[in-house]
């Protein structure tokens, strides 16, 4: 198992949004874009995510296929479009879910700590890194509650079934977010005091490895717009 320090996973899911998604370079980091294509699914993989990483990469190859292979006839614009969302999006989106499942809030509130972050902006983030986790739990629970009430797809209320998914878990999001929010203040996140944490961080081989393939890829889109 790859373990990266939590503002190595900051650095790359930064890096990820920025070359990935946002385009940077455009056709000089083409290089350094399909590594970081590739770099996701790898990471995912170290922390026993298989369903997650397969499902993604399948939606990557449709995207890249769909961009490949249909560039003519009436569907064509619409398949490009398909396409460039999905070879955008998906790597982001990946790189997102490793960072969430990977990363435990003891050590990315250490990592904020150590960057000297203010509270304003880490006890937020910290309580968004338990949010979407409990919020997935809350929805799984009420599908099995639905399915007991034969309300899902095939079933004889389909039409309720957005009614009575939605509604419960709009209700459940706040509830969550203000439980979350009271627990990090109790646990003393916004307290002045210097807070202690057991948990250790701090940067190895592989951390080095990631800042590297970074440095490097800014500096040949540098080098490759200026020349």
């Amino acid at each position: 198992m790859i373990k990266l320090d939590p503002r190595t996973k900051l650095l790359l899911l930064l890096a990820e949004a920025v070359i990935v998604l946002g385009q940077l370079g455009g056709g000089n980091a083409e290089p350094f874009k399909t590594v970081f294509m590739a770099l996701p699914f790898l990471l995912l993989l170290t922390v026993k995510k298989f369903r997650t990483a397969v499902i993604g990469a399948v939606l990557l190859g449709l995207g890249l296929a769909a961009g490949h292979i249909f560039t003519e006839g009436r569907g064509a614009i619409v398949l490009l479009m398909c396409s460039g969302i999905l070879t955008r999006f998906v790597p982001s989106l990946m790189m997102g879910n490793y960072v969430m499942s990977s990363t435990g809030v003891s050590e990315f509130t250490a990592a904020m700590e150590r960057m000297h972050v203010t509270p304003k902006i880490t006890i937020p983030m910290a309580v968004m890194f338990r949010f979407f986790p409990t919020v997935k739990e809350e929805c799984s629970a009420i599908g099995e509650a639905m399915k007991m009430r034969d309300i899902r797809l095939g079933g004889s209320k389909v039409m309720q079934m957005a009614e009575y998914r939605l509604v419960p878990v709009m209700t459940c999001s706040v509830k969550i977010g203000e439980e979350l929010s009271a627990a990090a203040l109790t646990r003393g996140l916004g307290s002045p005091v210097k807070r202690t944490n057991v948990c250790r961080i701090g940067f190895h081989a592989a951390d080095i490895v990631m800042f590297l393939l970074c440095a490097a890829a800014l500096g040949w889109i540098i080098w490759r717009s200026v020349t």
